[in-house]
């Protein structure tokens, strides 16, 4: 006669279930790490954007998506490339940007901060600002003046600026503005000859941008410090509020913004 089963009888059964069940998450877990990272090497980036040097493309408080495989693959596309104990050097299926693009680089000073600038010299060009208004190989650059902008100053008080769609040779138009109208610190330059395989990198905040302008701070940018191109915005919080307050994105969070492609 078969003999009832007792709890002693249960708890290995009960503790072997448990344990697959154990086993069973933690390969779940590990296989959704490894596609998170293959996703961010190989494919898509997320990057935050900190500082107003595009307005009034992005703003601060944008997180956005850069594609990896756009320009192909460098040592500066994979994670904590600095650290890297190798130095490679070129890039793998690589294509290179087009003028217009918006692009993530590491800054050439120190081959580690990322930058987020757009594309406005390719190699060879000649780039040259006067009186406010770009020049390329000679030729400048039209923009149509449109409504004024509404940012803030560099004391930090609203005000209201020039604001222009600009028509880069090639066809891209897209926003700029003027802060300082057209009698800021970089308004006026030198003629840029940009080196082969080097790029010439602008912010759309004209007047407040750190970028190619100054050869000291960032200059011409390597083809190989390319990261990606941005691609969509996918999330978006005012400037000044904590993303992680979630009670607080009714009111905080720009919902107009949230998966508007990048251009």
């Amino acid at each position: 006669m078969e003999r009832a089963r007792t709890n002693q009888d249960l708890k290995p059964a009960k503790e072997a279930g448990l344990w697959e069940s154990i086993k069973e998450t933690v390969k779940v877990g590990l296989q959704a790490l490894l596609i998170a990272l293959v996703v961010r090497t190989l494919l898509f980036q997320p990057f935050n954007i900190p500082s107003g040097s595009l307005v009034p493309t992005l703003l601060i408080g944008d997180y956005l998506f850069v594609s990896k495989y756009s320009y192909g693959y460098s040592k500066y596309s994979l994670p904590l490339s600095e650290y890297l104990p190798f130095e490679a050097k070129g890039r793998i299926w690589s294509a290179e940007p087009k003028r217009g693009d918006i692009a993530v680089f590491k800054l050439p000073k120190d081959n580690a901060t990322d930058y987020i600038k757009r594309v406005i010299g390719l190699p060879g060009d000649r780039i040259q600002m006067i009186n406010g208004t770009l020049t390329i190989n000679g030729k400048a650059v039209k923009r149509e003046q449109i409504a004024d902008y509404a940012t803030t100053d560099a004391f930090g008080q609203p005000i209201q600026v020039p604001q222009y769609v600009e028509t880069l040779p090639g066809g891209v138009s897209h926003r700029i503005i003027e802060r300082d109208g057209d009698r800021g610190m970089w308004d006026n330059t030198q003629v840029y000859t940009v080196p082969p395989n080097h790029f010439f990198m602008m912010g759309d905040n004209r007047d407040n941008s750190t970028d190619s302008r100054d050869l000291g701070s960032v200059g011409y940018v390597p083809f190989d410090n390319f990261v990606g191109r941005a691609e969509v915005i996918f999330f978006s919080i005012d400037e000044g509020a904590s993303a992680w307050q979630i009670w607080n994105w009714p009111w905080t969070v720009r919902w107009n913004r949230l998966f508007n492609p990048i251009h």
